[in-house]
């Protein structure tokens, strides 16, 4: 695509203003389970009798690694490889990620390398196949799939971020049941599951995920929640018997800490940064009000949103593009095709790839937001900044704000200095930091 600073484009916007913009703090509720306690917390939660007497010596255990950016994920994945070698088991880690790096094995092996799970930092193989087994067929008549090499295991352990999901709503969203029928499930699992259309996964979900649990050698799921700041604050073992009860409840845990942008609604969100780290699609429309779907809900209300750039670790797969009013060069020239649209034809959601506005700059890509908003006073324009959708602890906010949160009127938001013009470089790229570096 031939974008081009300095034509007819940047002429239509070099006059659009960008309010000045002021830092602000947002304070949530802060449990947390530091990392230096991680492995003793994993250690006791698998050592109950229930638990720990489903490994026995000998057995080869399969655990799960997922793709998403969750905290800890690194000592967390070790803690429970420590303890299977412990049980004078022999652990292996198995990609459960669905059609996540590209859908091929090579691709989700360089997903986990991204999170430091590799053979040498985790002390055991890693065995990555796309290769599946049919497990029969669900009650809703759905074929239900597993990873061939852990359902040859003696035991799968399931670990998983427990969260609510950004693009439908049920009893079980981002979990167990979802890493076993979509993550395990390889690409066949995952578009067996959102064959329907995501108006249906939250009955297809546990349907097959019956099947996994009656006829896969699941062991028992470990499970965490993360609080507003992207930190650990529970870790829970729970045997196959009770996941399915017992996922629902921990999923009402993980809305109570979900952050929020305070404000709650504005004219222009700008997102520094997208990537399979911060959320499967991208953004966390829980977060960004940018849902690919009309089954969720939620989120900051704006009227237009412009991306900016993509995490390194997504390594191309720019999920939550086509949610984005605005997106810059940059970030467009970093989409790898191969590695973002297996992801909709699996899910049959094909929104978040579709491509929007494409800017020459960071500047041009705000101002494009502003031009085009209606009904409001553009010189007066309601702008938020955040880093991306996962670390909103530190936001910006525009000078039409700032008059309210000095006063109060937000809960939890504090101004942490007076509004400024942000700076750009010569290319039109934001110089100004969220965060202000310490001297």
């Amino acid at each position: 695509m031939d974008v081009k600073k300095g034509g007819v484009v940047s002429k239509l916007l070099e006059n659009v203003q960008i309010p000045k913009m002021f830092r602000a703090t947002q304070t949530f509720s802060r449990q947390i389970i530091k990392p230096a306690e991680i492995p003793g917390v994993v250690s006791a939660e698998l050592s109950q009798e229930k638990i720990s007497g489903q490994i026995k010596k000998g057995m080869n255990i399969a655990i799960t690694a997922g793709s998403r950016g969750i905290a800890n994920v690194d000592i967390i994945t070790k803690a429970i490889v420590d303890f299977v070698k412990s049980r004078q088991a022999n652990p292996f880690i198995v990609p459960a990620m669905g059609s996540h790096g590209g859908a091929t094995a090579e691709g989700q092996i360089e997903v986990l390398e991204g999170y430091n799970i590799t053979e040498k930092t985790m002390g055991c193989p890693i065995k990555s196949s796309m290769d599946t087994v049919m497990l029969g067929h669900s009650e809703l008549g759905l074929p239900v799939y597993m990873d061939k090499t852990a359902y040859e295991s003696d035991g799968i352990i399931v670990s998983c971020r427990v969260k609510p999901h950004n693009a439908f709503r049920g009893d079980y969203e981002s979990g167990p049941l979802k890493m076993m029928v979509v993550g395990l499930g390889k690409q066949e699992g995952a578009e067996s599951v959102h064959s329907d259309g995501m108006g249906k996964i939250a009955r297809n979900l546990p349907a097959n995920a019956k099947v996994i649990l009656e006829k896969a050698p699941i062991l028992f799921s470990i499970s965490f929640v993360e609080n507003a700041y992207d930190e650990t604050c529970k870790i829970e073992a729970i045997h196959k018997d009770d996941i399915m009860a017992r996922e629902p409840d921990l999923l009402k845990l993980s809305w109570a800490n979900m952050p929020q942008i305070i404000v709650g609604e504005g004219d222009v969100l700008i997102v520094d940064e997208i990537g399979k780290n911060y959320s499967g699609g991208g953004v966390d429309a829980n977060i960004t009000g940018t849902f690919s779907t009309e089954y969720a809900t939620g989120g900051v209300q704006v009227q237009r949103t412009c991306m900016l750039d993509i995490s390194e670790v997504s390594h191309g797969n720019a999920l939550g593009t086509g949610l984005a009013s605005a997106i810059t060069k940059r970030l467009f020239d970093k989409i790898d095709t191969e590695k973002m649209y297996p992801n909709c034809l699996t899910s049959t959601v094909l929104k978040s790839a579709i491509i929007p506005l494409v800017l020459a700059t960071d500047k041009e890509a705000i101002q494009a937001c502003i031009r085009t908003l209606t009904d409001t006073d553009k010189e007066k324009a309601r702008v938020i900044r955040i880093p991306n959708s996962l670390h909103i602890g530190h936001i910006m906010l525009s000078e039409a704000y700032y008059e309210d949160v000095t006063k109060g009127k937000y809960a939890g938001l504090k101004a942490e200095d007076e509004p400024a013009y942000m700076e750009f470089d010569a290319d039109g790229n934001l110089k100004t930091a969220i965060v202000r570096k310490q001297k």
